[in-house]
């Protein structure tokens, strides 16, 4: 289950990392004919009237993440139009649907085994069916080498025996030669045995069980099954990358990890359901985790300006400064 499987330090690193930076990037409404940004509609700032537009996505993303697909459902409409003006997410395990004789199409979707008008459920499809799915056996394992080591730490188990092979030592005997022995332990590493005394090892020390190296490979494995690269889950220590700057590491990020789901919702919200006919939506990278320098900004504007490309008032708003030069 998703409750399990976010119970593995490792995947819950990965879906915050996808989910939180994801969903803190903002939406913006273009114009298809020119490329502009326009005055949006109201859902594109506030997906639901009941929580910021961060939590709506941050919980789309993880529907895709983990389930493969995302639900929303439309609680209000515009009037002209008949167009989504709020919608909330709905948790994957809350959803269940019925299906033609095929199994090919949906007929029917059901929350909390209710009927809905198949026009109030927006579904975003994922790309692939979901962590939960495709890497159940890898988060599984991660969490059996978790409850493994946890179970070692919280019942030792005495790793040596002194096997007595003469005659039988009485009770006090025996407590005074554990209790000695345990002491000598505590401070130095050599001892003396009898003749008839024989020190053996039994069963396997925490070092022995690896419990360390199988949780850091199974890290590795689900930063390989979330898409990111493993030294954001602090998973591979030995990595070999020189050094490179916080954008081209976000950029390899975005590539890697973030676009495929940030195309799903992109497209899905610039279906002509949701969206008016020449206008799509569209994630601002640029302005926000994608933002340069400010001298690299600062050196295409100005470029920008000597070519007459843009005027100063355009090249104010790119700063996001009002006309007078005041920040906005």
């Amino acid at each position: 289950s998703r409750h399990d499987a976010m119970s593995v330090p490792s995947v819950a690193r990965a879906r915050n990392l996808i989910c939180g930076t994801v969903a803190s990037i903002p939406l913006e409404y273009y114009k298809t004919s020119t490329g502009e940004v326009i005055a949006p509609p109201r859902w594109i700032k506030q997906l639901s009237k009941s929580q910021p537009s961060f939590v709506t996505l941050t919980w789309v993303v993880d529907s895709l993440l983990f389930y493969g697909v995302a639900y929303l459902l439309v609680t209000e409409r515009y009037a002209e139009d008949g167009r989504p003006s709020a919608m909330e997410w709905v948790a994957n395990t809350r959803v269940t649907f019925t299906t033609d004789l095929n199994g090919m199409f949906v007929t029917q979707y059901y929350v909390d085994a209710a009927p809905v008008d198949m026009n109030d459920i927006i579904t975003i499809q994922g790309f692939d069916e979901g962590v939960l799915e495709r890497g159940s056996r890898t988060i599984q394992a991660a969490i059996d080498v978790q409850k493994a080591a946890a179970i070692a730490a919280a019942t030792p188990m005495a790793t040596t025996v002194i096997k007595n092979s003469g005659a039988d030592l009485p009770a006090a005997e025996v407590q005074g030669l554990l209790a000695a022995w345990k002491n000598a332990r505590q401070t130095r590493s050599t001892a003396y045995l009898t003749s008839t005394l024989d020190a053996q090892n039994i069963g396997f020390s925490p070092k022995d069980m690896m419990y360390t190296e199988a949780i850091q490979n199974l890290a590795t494995e689900i930063a390989r099954l979330c898409g990111i690269p493993a030294y954001y889950l602090s998973a591979d220590q030995n990595t070999s990358m020189t050094y490179a700057n916080i954008l081209d590491e976000r950029k390899q990020l975005v590539a890697l990890a973030f676009q495929p789901y940030i195309s799903a919702i992109e497209q899905r919200l610039s279906m002509d359901d949701i969206s008016t006919a020449g206008h799509y939506v569209k994630f601002d990278l640029d302005s926000t985790f994608l933002r340069t320098e400010p001298m690299d900004r600062l050196l295409v504007i100005e470029k920008l300006l000597s070519l007459g490309l843009i005027d100063l008032n355009q090249a104010m708003e790119m700063e996001d400064l009002t006309p007078n030069g005041s920040d906005m």
